[in-house]
């Protein structure tokens, strides 16, 4: 959220805000717009009066359905500075909770005492606030706040619904200092939220059960057979325009059209709005010039039974439940028997009755209509079903899913191989594969799926193609086009009873997708145009969900290409660890998880794994800039703490950039990062980490004991003005460290906590080499279809060993040169390295000679037989050398030039004490 440097940051931002002045781009927007909303409601930033009301429901639903929730979230944060609140709907706490109890002796009461408002239009911007505003999941950061008590903390709050309406029930919100600030929150509070939504689910679904129950003890009465044909049919047009809903009317419409088209008697109760039914029956009727029709009716009382009360019984409804009869209705036909659910039929009813007519007509009638409606039927479902997904094969699957059997018995799809790769085919017919094959049954021998498909110009597939219209085959027998493909094969679909064929062109902006194949086999009846229409109808909606498939596809795509261009293709040569590494891009589209392996001077090696928030070409764009930013600052020898400012600062600066492209660039910004840098010495065994909010890493000793270093998590980057804290560790030689990004571990499927437990357990085997490993840990843990990239990076620690490192500490003497450059080359001469001694005599006596001059004791020469040779001297003085060009007339400056020349690289870290000028000989020079 700034720069560190410049002093801009969240505080700032506010101050500018406060005086008026624009601060677009800079704000995350949910935060901006409700600062807005806060200053035109007229709240002040240093208020602290908030609303209290003592008269809450302590045993309400949402209540009783939390508190399991929320002590198990105590428990998971005890010991913590975490302040767990619920609140209802109206922004009210209604229970909190403490990881660490003495919290209560420290804060304010409207931090501790349930019952205080904490709306965004009382209490401004607020974690509580912000997500009823937003309803969904929001985190606020220290001045993020619009009142100042809150700026010391940081929260992450989500909405609690009532899964059946969708309503918000009430918040859940974390509390916690704004330097603790931690991804792995996020997926912590989501879970918590679903369990208490469910919990609050069970409640209603239990009362509801009960209702079930009640209903299922009620006796049914059966109709007889010549129940109610002792009285005069009446209309029931009045009835279905004043007595009933609009949608109470097409169910009785819908219903009464099935019974027609069954061409027989029948009986049906149709269930209404409000609790209330009526009988249907249907029955055959010829009419005077022998035509048959079916009539349906619906079972009408006698007047006086119309005004009698309703009877009393066990399972009657309760008093304000919808009556048992309905009014009478005067002047007019008379209405039908509207009783409520479970009623039973009132004394007499069996006596009396008169049919009021709802249709009649002729069951061919009945069928069309009905045939009419599942269409429809199907048409809904296939806007549900086709395109769940953007991947092209999966979607032409759910293509012929839809289609299967309501439409048709066996459905192919034939798509070309580019747009299966996500390419527009500029010659689909001369490159179509099968891609699905499915039916109701597996023995239908059609070409298989991979197949290759050659059309001819005959066939029903390729003339739809070229007529970019569907083509209707109804006798298979007698398609000699579609025969003459291949004789042999259309033998055998005929001898399955295959014998109606519609093809339709899958068409989408112009181009030809593929071909969709639909046939049929059980129905004797051969397919109609309207069987067509709806194929095509079916075919149109699927080929715009296979063209966006198809585009998403090429971007991803491209997306990967640049993702994998921008990771490390090969590992450097170092000598400190052994190293493997895995990278698994998600399913739904390429994010900006990166690792890096760095070797720097003195044998030491740094690792590196962070990942950017968000996913696509900008979040793989944005990865490369980090990674390329982190080893640019990993070569100036920076601390991890250090290193990781800088790349805070650079995430500000180019989240400032993206923002001020303006509403209509089509950047969309960047949200934050999470990285995590370690350096491991091998010659001490130490290992310097920090951490930006990435997940922990896992460290795997040799005895084979498994732990998740406890580092300071830090605030991921982005955010700008926070500190990071290194932690310095011994790691025994052959030690395992495994960095990851959390697409390992977190899963909307399962608990972060059963990740982490299969983790351990897949680590625990100290004898596996790195590749093994990180085979191991991605089949044990890693998503089946993972929602997030993931980066996994395994080091086993290797040392060097004493007799190759020799050490000398001198005072600062001239004279002390010429015995350091003596005891040099007799240790060279004991490491078989003489041929190297005049290079590296010529070295130390540069370096000893300018520490002697220019830097302060104590003054320490170090050489490391790695696989280069090694020269460090370490003095007191922080002041750096430099190399410059010298004239000549200058007496002095060429030294580091000659240091230069002979030596492969040389440079100079810092370091608590002072500095340490190292140069790097290869082995093979002379």
């Amino acid at each position: 959220m700034g720069v560190v440097g410049d002093r801009i940051g969240p505080v700032r931002f506010r101050d500018r805000f406060l005086q008026g002045e624009s601060v677009e781009g800079s704000v995350r927007s949910p935060i901006l717009s409700s600062w807005q909303r806060s200053r035109l409601l007229g709240l002040s930033p240093d208020q602290s009066e908030l609303p209290f009301q003592e008269d809450f429901d302590l045993d309400g639903p949402l209540l009783r359905a939390a508190e399991p929730v929320l002590d198990r979230l105590q428990a998971i944060f005890a010991g913590s500075q975490t302040n767990i609140c619920l609140a209802d709907g109206h922004g009210m706490v209604l229970a909190r909770r403490f990881g660490e109890k003495s919290m209560l002796r420290h804060l304010a009461p409207i931090q501790t005492v349930p019952g205080f408002v904490f709306a965004e239009q009382v209490a401004g911007t607020n974690g509580i606030g912000l997500s009823l505003a937003e309803r969904r999941l929001c985190q606020v950061y220290g001045a993020e706040h619009f009142a100042e008590r809150s700026q010391s903390s940081a929260c992450t709050a989500i909405p609690l619904r009532d899964q059946l309406s969708g309503h918000i029930q009430g918040v859940l919100c974390l509390g916690y200092p704004y330097t603790e600030a931690d991804p792995a929150l996020i997926p912590v509070v989501r879970k918590a939220a679903e369990a208490i939504e469910r919990r609050l689910m069970d409640q209603s679904s239990a009362r509801e059960h009960g209702l079930l129950q009640a209903y299922l003890d009620t006796a049914s009465l059966a109709l007889s057979s010549d129940y109610g044909l002792d009285g005069h049919p009446v209309s029931m047009a009045d009835f279905l325009h004043s007595e009933l809903e609009q949608s109470d009317q097409t169910t009785l419409k819908e219903k009464a059209t099935e019974l027609m088209s069954g061409d027989r008697r029948a009986a049906a109760e149709v269930p209404l709005s409000r609790g209330r039914w009526v009988t249907l029956v249907s029955r055959p009727v010829t009419s005077a010039a022998g035509v048959e029709g079916v009539v349906v009716e619906a079972l009408l009382p006698e007047d006086s039974e119309r005004h009698a009360p309703a009877p009393t019984h066990p399972h009657a409804p309760a008093p304000g439940a919808a009556p048992a009869l309905l009014p009478r209705v005067t002047p007019g036909p008379q209405p039908a028997t509207v009783r409520a659910r479970g009623a039973p039929l009132a004394e007499g009813h069996a006596r009396g009755r008169v049919r009021g007519l709802v249709l009649v007509g002729e069951p061919e009638v009945g069928k069309y209509a009905v045939a009419a409606r599942r269409r429809l039927e199907l048409l809904a479902e296939a806007s549900n079903r086709i395109g769940t997904t953007l991947d092209v094969s999966r979607t032409a699957w759910e293509l012929a899913e839809t289609a299967v059997p309501r439409l048709a018995d066996f459905v192919t799809v034939d798509l070309p191989g580019g747009v299966l790769l996500g390419e527009e085919s500029p010659h689909p017919t001369t490159e179509m594969h099968r891609t699905v094959v499915h039916g109701i049954r597996e023995d239908c021998p059609f070409y298989p799926v991979g197949s290759q498909i050659s059309l001819r110009p005959t066939t029903p597939h390729m003339r739809c193609i070229a007529t970019r219209q569907p083509v209707l085959e109804q006798d298979l027998k007698a398609a000699f086009g579609w025969i003459a493909q291949d004789p042999q094969h259309a033998e055998l679909l005929l001898a399955h009873n295959i014998h109606s064929l519609i093809t339709v062109p899958l068409l989408a902006r112009g181009a030809v997708l593929g071909v969709a194949s639909f046939y049929r086999s059980q129905d004797p009846a051969p397919y109609g145009d309207d069987d067509r229409s709806l194929a095509q109808e079916l075919a149109a909606r699927a080929s715009l969900c296979i063209d966006n498939a198809r585009r998403y596809t090429r971007e991803h795509t491209l997306a990967l290409s640049l993702q994998r261009s921008l990771l490390p293709r090969d590992l450097p040569e170092q000598s400190a660890v052994e190293v493997a590494h895995r990278y698994l891009p998600a399913e739904s589209g390429v994010g900006g998880d990166w690792f890096d392996v760095i070797p720097l001077s003195g044998a030491r090696v740094a690792l590196l794994v962070g990942d950017v928030v968000g996913h696509g070409l900008h979040a793989a764009a944005t990865m490369g800039r980090l990674r390329t930013a982190a080893r640019n600052f990993a070569e100036l020898e920076l601390a991890p703490d250090e290193l990781l400012t800088h790349l805070d600062n650079l995430m500000v600066r180019l989240d400032r950039e993206e923002g001020a492209d303006g509403p209509g660039s089509a950047s969309t910004g960047i949200v934050g990062a999470t990285c995590l840098y370690a350096i491991y010495d091998p010659t001490s065994q130490q290992c310097t980490m920090a951490r930006a909010g990435h997940p922990p890493p896992a460290l795997v000793r040799p005895d084979g004991t498994v732990s998740l270093l406890d580092l300071p998590a830090g605030p991921p980057l982005g955010l700008g003005g926070l500190p990071f804290e290194s932690v310095e560790i011994r790691l025994p030689e052959h030690s395992q460290l495994v960095l990851y990004t959390d697409g390992l571990i977190e899963d909307r499927h399962r608990d972060i906590d059963v990740a982490l437990d299969a983790l351990n357990r897949a680590l625990a085997h100290p004898d596996r080499a790195p590749e093994e490993t990180c085979q191991a840990v991605l089949d044990a843990v890693a998503p089946e279809h993972p929602d997030d990239d993931i980066a996994l990076l395994v080091a086993r620690t290797r040392a060097v060993p004493a007799d190759r490192i020799a050490t000398w500490e001198l005072a600062a003497d001239p004279a002390l040169v010429s015995e350091v450059r003596a005891a040099s080359v007799s240790q060279l001469n004991q490491w078989g390295l003489g041929e190297s001694a005049f290079a590296t005599e010529l070295l130390l006596s540069e370096l000893v000679t300018n520490a002697v001059r220019y830097g302060t004791a104590p003054i320490r020469v170090r050489l490391i037989h790695d696989r280069n040779l090694i020269c460090e001297v370490h003095d007191a003085s922080s002041s750096a050398p430099r190399m410059r060009l010298s004239t000549t007339t200058d007496e002095g400056g060429r030294g580091l030039f000659l240091v230069a020349q002979l030596a492969q690289s040389w440079g100079t870290r810092y370091t608590t004490d002072g500095k340490v000028i190292w140069a790097e000989c290869t082995l093979a020079a002379a």
